[in-house]
């Protein structure tokens, strides 16, 4: 059975940056690496640990990806009322995309809540 879950008011997401970065690996199909930058902010009063993550990407040329998995870049962080969380990952593209999603947490009480990740653009740049 899944369990019921709430939008956390006060549990926010913001992307910090993005970078083309070209000197990181990426296969051929997908030539084009960003790596984006996050912090997960709890302001409200209850205490989450981030239990995983869900990705939706969607390329220019109209392919859907979707990425799901436990955690954050291999943890699970556990933010407390009035901290925050950031990382940074990246993603390989085939050209210009935009990327959303949402984090899903468990409160101390075994609530499970969840926040969107603001939709933001993976923009190659004019000379790659």
């Amino acid at each position: 059975m899944t369990p019921l879950l709430r939008k956390l008011e006060g549990l926010t997401v913001r992307v910090d940056d993005v970078i083309y970065m070209p000197s990181l690996d990426a296969p051929q199909e997908r030539p084009h690496p960003f790596v984006y930058f996050i912090s997960i902010k709890n302001e409200s009063d209850e205490k989450v640990t981030i239990r995983g993550r869900k990705w939706i990407v969607r390329e220019d040329d109209g392919e859907v990806i979707v990425v799901e998995g436990d955690g954050v870049v291999g943890q699970s962080p556990v933010i407390a009322p009035g901290e925050h969380f950031s990382y940074n990952s990246y993603h390989v593209t085939r050209g210009d995309s935009v990327a959303e999603g949402a984090f899903f947490g468990e409160t101390e009480d075994g609530d499970w809540v969840f926040t969107r990740i603001p939709e933001f653009q993976l923009k190659v740049p004019g000379w790659a």
